[in-house]
Order: structure tokens, then C-alpha cells, then sequence
């Protein structure tokens, strides 16, 4: 039998989704840590199989969401992540973490700025899968999940975002407008689909009760429980 994966969750000044993000995690069956980056190092991803930055304000977010995050993981672990990545490890980024995924290079090419209406956005959103994706393999091709970002609008170079759509690379896609994002692009993943960022916060709708509809009966748990138990199958 695999042993149980494990997942790392890098914990930055700011960040503030890393406790709910792990007790997501270890709903599905994962065994989690959360760790400050003060404390990061190279050897500290030897024994895990996945890799996340959880959602928040990494650093206040003052200079550009994930900036500082994206330099202190350089700083601490060189290309490391990127070896963790090539030799078989998963890479997830939920908010905050999909900006510093981002500024990483660790997925598609783009910028993550200023939603259109120019404010925080605090809401649920529809949602559709856009590709096979190991985090999206058990939520149904249309679902909705919370979204609460100021900085979440996608932007691609030279329209490579409609590339994106078009080859998978955007796995996850907004039903509608929510914040200007480029072809609604609401995830991406790298080529090898074991990297995966998402604006809205899985780890927000995990039980029906989390849901705004005290009636909602659209699965046994809420979607965001299924994104968890997606990956998690996958590495089992």
C-alpha cells in the first residue's frame, strides 16, 4: 500500500487561509504541515508530495500580490521548487498561492492585477472545467466556489491567454464576469497538470453547511472537498 501523501503548506507573513486549507487537506487524507517560511529549506520538501500556498496578503501584499513570497521562496530554496516539480511533486496555489505560483514561473505566462471594478471582490462564483485536470476530476463540469481577492484579474502577453483556453493550459473557467480576467480565466495548470493555481478558495466550501443555501443538496460535500479528494486520488 502508497504511504498516506504528504502536504507542505508554506506559511508567509500575511498569510492567513493556511489552517483551513490543511484541514482540507487532511479531510480527503492527507497528513499536512504548515510551515513559516522563516523556517523553509531545501530538505524540508524531501519528504512530501505536494506542495501549497494557501490564500491571504503574503507580506500585505504591498508590492504586487506574491512578490516578496516569490523572493523568499527563491531565496530559500533556489530552484528547488522547480526540481520538487520535475521529479514527480504537486504544486497548488489558491489565491495568494496562485499569484506566487505565478510570479514563480511555475505556470502559463501572465499576470495576476486589479480586478476592473477596482475593489476587493468578495463573493461565490460560477465556475467550468476547461481541461482534465487531477485537481478537478471529481467536481462536475459546472460548480461554483467563493472567490475574495483585490488582485485576481489574469492577464496574458500578446493574447496568450485565448492559447491557454484553447490548449488546456486554463483548466478552470469563470461562467460569467467576475473580475475581468482574461477569457474569464479563473485557474491554470503547467504542462504536466501536477501544478495548479486557482483565484477562488476551495478550501471555503467544503461542507453543505458552508454553502449560502441551508437547502443546497448538490453533492454529499461541498465542491471544494472534491478538488482536495481529486488530487489526492491521483497521487495514490
Amino acid at each position: 500500500m502508497a504511504a498516506t501523501p504528504k502536504a507542505l503548506l508554506l506559511k508567509f507573513p500575511g498569510t492567513n487561509c493556511d489552517a483551513e486549507t490543511a484541514r482540507a487537506l487532511q479531510s480527503v487524507g492527507f497528513k499536512t504541515q504548515v510551515l513559516p517560511s522563516a523556517l523553509l529549506e531545501p530538505h524540508a520538501l524531501d519528504d512530501v508530495q505536494m506542495v501549497v500556498f494557501s490564500g491571504g496578503f503574503s507580506y500585505g501584499d504591498y508590492v504586487m500580490s506574491g512578490r516578496f513570497a516569490k523572493l523568499t521562496t527563491l531565496s530559500k530554496l533556489g530552484d528547488g521548487l522547480r526540481k520538487f516539480v520535475d521529479k514527480g511533486g504537486y504544486a497548488m496555489g489558491i489565491c495568494n498561492g496562485f499569484q506566487i505560483l505565478t510570479q514563480l514561473h511555475l505556470l502559463p505566462e501572465g499576470s495576476l492585477i486589479h480586478n476592473t471594478s477596482g475593489r476587493f471582490l468578495c463573493r461565490w462564483a460560477g465556475l467550468k472545467k476547461n481541461s482534465a485536470s487531477p485537481y478537478l476530476s471529481e467536481v462536475p463540469d459546472e460548480f461554483e466556489l467563493p472567490v475574495a481577492h483585490a488582485e485576481g484579474r489574469f492577464v496574458g502577453i500578446e493574447d496568450a491567454a485565448g492559447d491557454y483556453v484553447k490548449n488546456g493550459r486554463a483548466a478552470l473557467l469563470y461562467t460569467s464576469d467576475v473580475n475581468g480576467s482574461t477569457h474569464q480565466i479563473a485557474g491554470l495548470q503547467d504542462e504536466t497538470g501536477r501544478v495548479f493555481g486557482l483565484m477562488p478558495h476551495p478550501e471555503r466550501f467544503l461542507w453543505k453547511q458552508h454553502h449560502y443555501d441551508a437547502d443546497w443538496s448538490g453533492a454529499e460535500h461541498g465542491w471544494g472537498y472534491y478538488m482536495f479528494r481529486s488530487v489526492f486520488a491521483a497521487m495514490k
